[in-house]
């Protein structure tokens, strides 16, 4: 074998497991470019090193990349953490360029909650209940005990587990537990152009929660909403009869583009549990959309 072979054969080694690290990298950061970044260190450390007797390549790529996540997510403490993780936005249908990180995708209400964890239990819980990484290998790369390690992954996935809520709460009219979650979410526009307080209520969990991240621009409409009632009127005030809706997949759930005039104003993102919306997360930070072209989607 020519030096030439050897190299590009050791480079389709790393390429076989790109996707996957950039999907473990995602899970913890919470950041496209970041997770990408991530893997390209990941990349330049293993063109570095000699893996002649690693058995387990996958195993120690991933072991790799999660150190340089660690760092990564201990060195934010000086920086603005975003109101909630990047959005990976995808036509209803076949999208292979997101496919793998969409591939153990938790959804977007829960990956919310996965970028509150601190650092170690993040780590914890997204290598062992997502990627099913030993206890063990998650205890070497966080200098605990598996046992440690383990009451970290369990008191993250308690957070985790409760942080959206599951049950229906009623059964009115428009209330019906047989529609898809896109039906839900066409209900939940259908009322909020309606300006019907209780009809658009009524598809709502009363817990629900919305966050809505309107960056440096759009600064006042940042923040969190809780409850349906507020919820619904905040919705019925916003609904501007002009904007266009561009069906989308939001994290693999269900979502919309919002247009107005054709340019992309904000992405929003539904978690619907048994008939009812119990999140929502907005999207309106012009610089946020612009670097996730969501244009190419329209």
């Amino acid at each position: 074998m020519s030096v030439e072979q050897g190299e590009a054969q050791f480079g389709e080694q790393f390429e076989e497991h790109r996707a996957h690290l950039r999907a473990v990298a995602y899970r913890m950061l919470g950041s496209l470019d970041e997770a990408e970044d991530a893997v390209q260190e990941t990349w330049l450390r293993f063109a570095r090193s000699d893996v002649t007797e690693v058995i387990n390549l996958r195993g120690w790529l991933v072991t790799v990349t999660s150190r340089i996540c660690l760092d990564h997510l201990r060195a934010r403490t000086a920086r603005r953490e975003e109101p909630f993780p990047d959005l990976v936005i995808t036509a209803e249908g076949e999208d292979p360029e997101h496919q793998a990180v969409l591939a153990d995708a938790v959804g977007l209400a829960l990956q919310v909650v996965i970028a509150e964890l601190a650092p170690a239990e993040r780590i914890a819980f997204v290598l062992h209940d997502l990627f099913a990484v030993p206890f063990t290998d998650i205890g070497d790369l966080l200098d605990r005990s598996p046992a440690a390690s383990k009451q970290l992954a369990h008191r993250a996935r308690q957070r985790v587990t409760g942080a959206v809520p599951a049950a229906r709460s009623n059964h009115s009219p428009d209330h019906a537990p047989g529609r898809t979650d896109r039906e839900v979410v066409e209900a939940f526009f259908a009322a909020a152009r309606s300006g019907d307080l209780d009809r658009l209520v009524s598809v709502l969990h009363p817990d629900v929660t919305v966050r809505t991240d309107g960056g440096t621009a759009r600064a006042s409409l940042t923040g969190i909403t809780r409850g349906a009632r507020d919820v619904a009127q905040r919705a019925r005030t916003f609904a501007n009869p002009h904007a266009v809706l561009h069906p989308v997949l939001v994290n693999g759930d269900p979502g919309v583009i919002v247009t107005l005039g054709g340019t992309a104003v904000s992405v929003l993102g539904f978690t619907v549990r048994d008939g009812q919306v119990v999140a929502l997360h907005a999207l309106a930070d012009p610089d946020r959309l612009a670097r996730l072209d969501v244009q190419r989607l329209l």
